[in-house]
């Protein structure tokens, strides 16, 4: 799959979806949670939190979380019943295993950890705190689809699984949670979402597709569709369940996964997902060490990277530098949760101030990646605005 060279620069946040891959069929996956026997599919992962809280039974205690969180999945465990206590995590997503000892007490009724961007957290230590006191570990890896522990399958430590499948597939939507361990649950099969909003965000991901593709020509064939898309959603009424939204809905807790997004799931080549968004994170590391202190000097074996996570001063200014030079940069969890207290996280809250995500994903070229290497750079490279009449 070539990408042409544009006039214009495109990067899209999250990988499109190629026609093809509307009719081929890939072999059968071994990745989590595809390979995983007892799995059940949702329309966003927070739906699988939220299951897994009244499953477990925890909406009578707390559950202790990471106070580095995207603030969803807290919105998640608050409006299924159960209260949330917060760990701290370090500036470089490191989990202070003491404090998570310690904040264990007689209402904890279970211990939460995220894996961010693809990086394993500590879930050993996490698995052997968790059997000590005798509460059931939930992995998140909405942020860690395809990624290992070395050769240990994200997912699989935990008694549940919670991923999201469109943040790294070019997929309508789709979360999934699995249990893992002898203890099985039964869950019942949740409703199929409506067929027009899946049919809405597959054609969003086939124009974004083309634009990436297709230079200028594509651009103005997304432009022109998109606005006749958006008056023919109003003036239908069509009701569209937006993915990456920053808030829990109850009104959609029960929606399923649509076969069609399976489909889409079927069709693509796991192994070379891994290998290409390794590639292009591996490019970045090399390409902007020298200008921005990487989070990570290594990619250790088994990471898939969601995103690269750059570390910068000026995170205004760097994010609107790079989408005015069509990078969709985004702005990597800035917000706590209301029920966890900033300021007794300062390591989490320098965190929220400074780490911007730029794509590496699957659909991108290593001539892209040189193109936004040289964008990147040039944005870190610029002298701020505040200082720019200084004297």
């Amino acid at each position: 799959m070539e990408t042409v060279m544009r006039d214009k620069l495109f990067v899209p946040a999250l990988p499109t979806l190629w026609p093809g891959m509307l009719l081929h069929r890939g072999p059968p996956s071994g990745f989590m949670p595809f390979s995983a026997s007892n799995v059940r599919y949702f329309y966003f992962a927070r739906n699988a939190i939220w299951t897994t809280v009244k499953m477990l039974g925890l909406d009578s205690g707390e559950v202790l979380m990471p106070a580095y969180h995207h603030g969803v999945e807290v919105e998640a465990v608050v409006d299924a019943g159960a209260t949330p206590r917060f760990y701290r995590v370090g500036g470089r997503w490191d989990v202070d295993l003491e404090d998570v000892e310690k904040k264990i007490g007689p209402k904890t009724r279970a211990l939460y950890l995220i894996h961010y961007a693809g990086f394993p957290g500590p879930v050993e230590e996490m698995r052997r705190i968790a059997d000590k006191h005798g509460l059931p570990l939930i992995e998140d890896c909405a942020l860690s689809l395809l990624s290992a522990d070395g050769p240990v399958p994200l997912g699989t430590t935990g008694d549940i699984g919670i991923f999201c499948l469109y943040k790294t597939l070019p997929m309508p939507h789709g979360g999934a949670l699995t249990v893992n361990g002898p203890r099985q649950y039964s869950l019942p099969e949740p409703p199929l979402p409506p067929s027009s909003s899946t049919f809405s965000h597959t054609v969003s991901s086939l124009l974004q597709n083309l634009e990436l593709r297709g230079g200028s020509i594509g651009r103005g064939v997304r432009g022109l569709v998109r606005g006749l898309g958006k008056g023919a959603v109003k003036a239908a009424d069509i009701e569209r369940v937006a993915t990456g939204t920053q808030h829990f809905d109850r009104r959609h807790v029960d929606l399923g996964m649509s076969p069609f997004a399976h489909r889409i799931a079927q069709a693509q080549d796991l192994e070379g997902v891994v290998e290409r968004r390794r590639r292009n994170y591996f490019f970045l590391l090399g390409r902007l060490r020298d200008v921005s202190s990487p989070l990570f000097n290594q990619l250790p074996a088994g990471v898939c990277p969601l995103f690269y996570p750059l570390v910068v001063d000026n995170k205004e200014e760097v994010l609107e530098r790079l989408r005015a030079r069509g990078i969709e940069a985004i702005d990597f969890w800035k917000h706590f949760h209301p029920a966890c207290d900033a300021s007794a996280f300062p390591e989490v809250a320098r965190s929220r101030r400074t780490i911007v995500e730029v794509p590496c994903h699957q659909d991108l070229t290593p001539e892209v990646m040189a193109e936004v290497a040289t964008v990147v750079r040039g944005a870190l490279t610029r002298e701020p605005r505040n200082q720019k009449h200084a004297g």
